[in-house]
């Protein structure tokens, strides 16, 4: 990483100081990293991985067969992280790579060091302020730690298959897989909330999004149809073809384009989008005291609006179930928080 001193940044935009990624990440996003933690053998399987994972060899193989963004190199691209990392404050400026690859991608990887890879399909694809938005929803995943378990996911699919001889070995990897590619999947609307707060530009972030789901020919679409087929996907037909949904996401390591247009749409226009360019944000220095009690009453009130807005079938029915689940966890954490006072 380089030094932030490095260069004047863009004074455009708001910048938050300070800032913590509780800030913009999604409350699914928590819920679903919790989650993850909780699965057997998920400690075990970090550390083990943790010591076959060399972040220098995988920074080598990019060194040398990919182009570094210098300020002679892809110099836009270069500014831009610079600047999303000034907005967002954070405290070193990662390392990005463009690497020769159609498909059009962007990923945060690394654990000491993190840094951005980016695939040419990308750049063809995305106008500069669009990319502005990229650029930054991988910062943000850097900002939230999501790099680390990114990386873990990428290093279990490849060596799954030589842990098959292990006693369930394959079963245990699988559940710790699938597990990473739903948290995974959560991560990608904090990052986009990371990456709108950097680049303040709603219709960039909705445009980049759109035209990641059908290509580049941009004035063939039009945001508020997008918006109503968003809409529409949300609230598709019956409860199988909500089961259907559920499970189409399974493989997927990124939630379907119009999900996270939506999502991303919605909260451009809530109050807590407005208080953070406003700078009431919380801050990184207040994360060790944070309540978790609140963290979780927060998700669980976030998850009764979102369902109680929510139009498919599948949700109404498990409503109740998951209303019960998260008043469960509420009512304990304020036993818990309770006896830790007395």
């Amino acid at each position: 990483m380089s030094d932030m001193t490095s260069n004047t940044p863009d004074r455009s935009r708001a910048r938050f100081p300070g800032i913590s990624s509780r800030a913009y990440e999604h409350p699914a996003d928590r819920s679903a990293l919790v989650a993850l933690r909780s699965l057997t053998g998920f400690d075990t399987v970090l550390r083990k991985m943790a010591g076959l994972f060399s972040e220098r060899a995988i920074r080598l193989m990019y060194l040398g067969g990919s182009v570094r963004v210098t300020e002679n190199q892809f110099r836009n691209l270069h500014d831009m992280v610079r600047d999303a990392a000034y907005i967002l404050d954070l405290p070193e400026v990662p390392e990005l790579y463009v690497i020769q690859e159609p498909v059009p991608n962007a990923m945060a990887i690394g654990v000491d060091h993190p840094f951005i890879v980016i695939n040419t399909g990308l750049l063809e694809l995305l106008d500069e302020e669009e990319l502005r938005y990229v650029v930054a929803h991988e910062v943000g995943h850097i900002l939230s730690g999501h790099a680390v378990y990114r990386t873990l996911a990428l290093i279990i699919a490849s060596l799954g298959s030589r842990l098959a001889w292990l006693p369930l070995g394959n079963i245990g990897i699988a559940a710790i897989l699938m597990g990473l590619n739903e948290w995974q999947r959560k991560s990608e609307l904090s990052a986009d909330r990371a990456g709108l707060l950097a680049s303040q530009d709603p219709e960039a972030v909705k445009r980049g999004l759109m035209k990641m789901a059908g290509g580049a020919s941009l004035t063939e679409m039009n945001t508020e149809a997008f918006l109503a087929q968003a809409r529409e996907y949300e609230a598709a037909g019956d409860v199988r073809d909500g089961m259907l949904k559920f499970l189409n996401l399974l493989r997927q390591s990124h939630p379907f384009a119009v999900i996270r247009f939506g999502e991303i749409d919605k909260w451009s226009r809530s109050d807590e989008y407005t208080r953070i360019l406003a700078g009431n944000y919380p801050r990184r220095d207040d994360d060790g005291s944070a309540s978790i009690s609140d963290e979780v009453k927060n998700a669980a009130k976030s998850y009764r609006d979102s369902w109680n807005e929510s139009a498919d079938p599948f949700i109404s029915k498990v409503k109740d179930v998951a209303e019960g689940a998260a008043s469960a966890a509420e009512g304990l954490f304020d036993r818990l928080g309770r006896r830790s006072n007395n």
